[in-house]
């Protein structure tokens, strides 16, 4: 079952790339979700956390990249919250293939409310300068 859906009324931001990765980067989430609660193998497990973790530093810089060519103001806020998040995947990454973490069904629900803040309160925000 999905951990996370989106939705143009809760998630979308008006920005067509935004919103596709968006759509992208909640799938690999969900796929995630999915195969660390229903007992995949850690192989497959640690595959998909290395693959959303790459893909939301993509993301970030995708979204960084382009609020700096807008000279959106709210930048330097916005990066320190994706640096944030991307602290905390890393050392979880880090932990799991060293064997001293899990990716739980709390680790799911932490990343599934900060997204459930972030692209409301702060992506949206970005909206009137990069749509």
């Amino acid at each position: 079952m999905a951990l996370i859906t989106w939705t143009a009324e809760q998630f979308g931001t008006n920005v067509g790339f935004a919103d596709e990765e968006h759509k992208i980067l909640f799938g690999k989430l969900n796929k995630l979700y999915d195969l660390a609660t229903g007992g995949a193998e850690r192989s497959t497990v640690g595959a998909q956390l290395d693959d959303l973790i790459a893909y939301v530093v993509e993301h970030f810089a995708h979204e960084e990249k382009e609020m700096a060519a807008a000279g959106y103001s709210g930048l330097d806020a916005h990066k320190k919250e994706h640096d944030a998040l991307v602290t905390v995947c890393a050392d979880l990454q880090k932990k799991f293939h060293a064997g001293q973490a899990e990716v739980t069904d709390e680790v799911g629900q932490m990343v599934k409310n900060w997204l459930n803040n972030h692209i409301p309160n702060v992506d949206k925000k970005y909206a009137s300068a990069l749509g």
